[in-house]
């Protein structure tokens, strides 16, 4: 039987390198997003199946592992990747703004962690996966909401991962220390690797997965060589 891992937050970026690695390996992939007409490629690609679902709303949420759970079996991997910024100085941010930033970024990951432990606790195995960012332990300014809803993050996984690690579940925090690139942002010739790579990101992920329990990491960062820190 293979094993499940469901990708929260899927996209183009690390989510899609995460799929297509976790594929490879042998998992059986969802992937989950607001808006899944962009995951079909990706899809296609990796035989993953996607479903439709907004993390911040409890009734998505419930519904989303209902469904999976359905079709492929209870994910006993779970990545939550899911974000959303908003800048600006203190006195000018749009309250509504911030709520936002918070109910995608930090919110939603209680609901989805919720999810993911209640099936894994029956099961008595598991892991559960966050991205975390620069963000997640340095508030920068013009950046309040992201830095509240990152640190809100890195406390529930900090919390979880000591409430769930005795019982074989493997909570883990990934601080992203650096831009990742993509398609549209490519590092310059006279600094090579001056970009975080997704696919090595994904090959972290999956080394911090295959961890032997007597020696598990709850939290990770990830940084170019050339990053300051």
């Amino acid at each position: 039987m293979s094993t499940t891992a469901l990708i929260v937050g899927a996209g183009s970026g690390l989510s899609a390198s995460l799929a297509r690695l976790f594929a490879k390996e042998g998992f059986t992939v969802a992937l989950a997003a607001r808006q899944i007409d962009k995951l079909k490629g990706l899809s296609d690609e990796i035989e993953a199946v996607s479903f439709t679902a907004d993390a911040s709303k409890p009734d998505d949420v419930n519904q989303l592992f209902h469904n999976v759970e359905h079709k492929l079996g209870a994910p006993t991997v779970v990545v939550y990747n899911p974000s959303w910024r908003v800048r600006g100085s203190l006195v000018e941010l749009d309250p509504a703004d911030v709520a936002k930033t918070l109910e995608i970024t930090a919110y939603g990951g209680f609901l989805v962690a919720q999810a993911a432990a209640k099936r894994q606790l029956t099961v008595g195995e598991g892991a559960i996966f966050f991205t975390g960012a620069s963000a997640s332990v340095k508030g920068y300014p013009q950046s309040a909401p992201f830095a509240m809803s990152k640190f809100a993050l890195r406390g529930l996984a900090q919390s979880i991962a000591r409430e769930l690690a005795p019982k074989n579940i493997h909570v883990a925090h990934f601080v992203i220390d650096g831009a990742i690139r993509s398609a549209t942002r490519i590092e310059p010739d006279e600094q090579p690797d001056s970009l975080l790579d997704p696919d090595a990101i994904a090959q972290t992920y999956l080394n911090i997965l295959r961890q032997p329990r007597s020696a598990w990491t709850w939290e990770v960062e990830l940084r170019p060589w050339v990053e300051k820190f």
